[in-house]
């Protein structure tokens, strides 16, 4: 095995995490399954466009759907996992800007940038106490759900537009990368025979 492998399962979840993490714990013994926990290059290209594709297309619940889909395309779960985290709490903000600039120009608009929604607003002005985390009435929602409705169309292009050319990269960098170290491997072996 190569280093390279050891550092990647290094990061890997194990079976017994995913499988005990109560997000995922409805999948049961399918989750399970040998070919979802083995290093191919389909398997681990195909975990890592699906990890980056919901990463980048929804804020919630990134790793069950990852992991759900996987379980339906025989994906490499664990790759999937770690995928999703391309986009975590503390890039929202400018990825789904982004996603929201890319979505207003595709349409036609060109807002400026102080006509912005400020989906993520409250989340600059949470303290570090994990209990400011949970709202405290139904109003935080609601602030919430006016400023998506806000951003609206937008938003969702570029986040669908966002997910679909990362999860294509992914697949293609990581598909490439594995198809070019088996041929150095093989040019490497046939030189040693000689």
């Amino acid at each position: 095995m190569s280093p390279m492998f050891d550092r990647l399962r290094r990061w890997m979840p194990t079976k017994e995490s995913v499988a005990s993490n109560r997000w995922l714990r409805w999948m049961g013994p399918s989750l399970l399954h040998p070919r979802l926990w083995h290093l191919s290059r389909r398997g681990v290209a195909l975990g890592a466009a699906i990890g980056v594709f919901f990463a980048f297309i929804t804020p919630v619940a990134q790793i069950p759907i990852s992991a759900g889909l996987c379980v339906l395309l025989r994906a490499n779960v664990p790759v999937a996992v770690v995928s999703t985290l391309v986009n975590t709490p503390a890039t929202f903000a400018p990825v789904y800007y982004g996603a929201w600039k890319v979505g207003s120009w595709m349409l036609g608009d060109s807002a400026p940038d102080d006509q912005a929604p400020d989906i993520l607003a409250d989340v600059g002005q949470l303290g570090s106490d994990v209990a400011s985390l949970v709202p405290v009435s139904d109003s935080w929602w609601q602030r919430w759900a006016d400023r998506l409705a806000k951003a609206g169309k937008p938003l969702l292009l570029g986040a669908l537009t966002f997910s679909v050319v990362f999860s294509t990269l992914a697949y293609i960098l990581v598909s490439g990368v594995w198809h070019l170290r088996v041929r150095v491997k093989r040019r490497r072996r046939l030189a040693t025979r000689r």
